[in-house]
């Protein structure tokens, strides 16, 4: 399972139109990791920096994958929460042999590292299994989850992959790869204490290129 920075329970991002900065701030009221939002939308954040990088086969086939997903990232997320309560760090939407799914990573109130596989039209329960090789980071102590983090990214697209990422990184930021109609991918991070998303710097993007580039998956 590729380890993006990918979603999982809580409140959506409520979008001003034409605003300049993000305020969010955590609502313990709603549980953890409800957020409220305002202004610059992630479409504007991702453009500003110049974030897409679209039109390619890649690009497309991330599109008919994201239109042919009945379930979205939030919901996904949910659903594995369901089957094995505790805390999700990742999410990918990925074509496997039972067909498109959605794969999970969870930590367990058990303190173990499940993987959990959803049917992505229906959010059904295809597998799940204790992964004892899994190096996603302890989503523990952030106060906006994945359903949050995977809501705010996918403000005006659809958010394909997200994860709790330290790569080259003092600290841990949610990390989510979207798509936008147009077929254009892009990359946005999200603050697990503010909710604040910024564009990833043009050097993870590269980045992800050059892996996806020598990738055999």
């Amino acid at each position: 399972m590729k380890r993006h920075i990918v979603i999982a329970t809580a409140a959506a991002a409520a979008l001003i139109a034409g605003g300049t900065t993000t305020a969010l701030a955590v609502n313990s009221g709603d549980g953890p990791g409800s957020v409220q939002s305002g202004a610059r939308t992630t479409a504007q954040l991702a453009a500003h920096d110049g974030q897409g990088r679209g039109g390619d086969d890649g690009g497309q086939e991330d599109v008919r994958e994201a239109r042919a997903a009945g379930v979205s990232a939030p919901q996904a997320a949910a659903a594995a929460l369901k089957a094995v309560p505790g805390t999700v760090s990742g999410l990918d939407l990925d074509r496997d042999r039972p067909g498109l799914v959605w794969e999970a990573d969870v930590l367990g109130k058990d303190g173990k590292w499940h993987e959990v596989t959803l049917d992505a039209g229906s959010g059904r329960v295809l597998d799940q299994h204790v992964d004892h090789e899994d190096d996603a980071v302890s989503p523990s102590g952030a106060k906006v989850d994945a359903a949050a983090a995977a809501r705010i990214a996918g403000a005006h697209a659809t958010v394909t992959s997200l994860d709790l990422d330290d790569d080259h990184r003092a600290r841990a930021v949610w990390e989510a790869e979207t798509v936008t109609k147009d077929g254009k991918e892009h990359k946005l991070l999200i603050d697990p204490d503010s909710g604040k998303p910024t564009a990833a710097p043009a050097h993870d993007a590269d980045d992800d290129d050059n892996d996806n580039d020598g990738a055999d998956d």
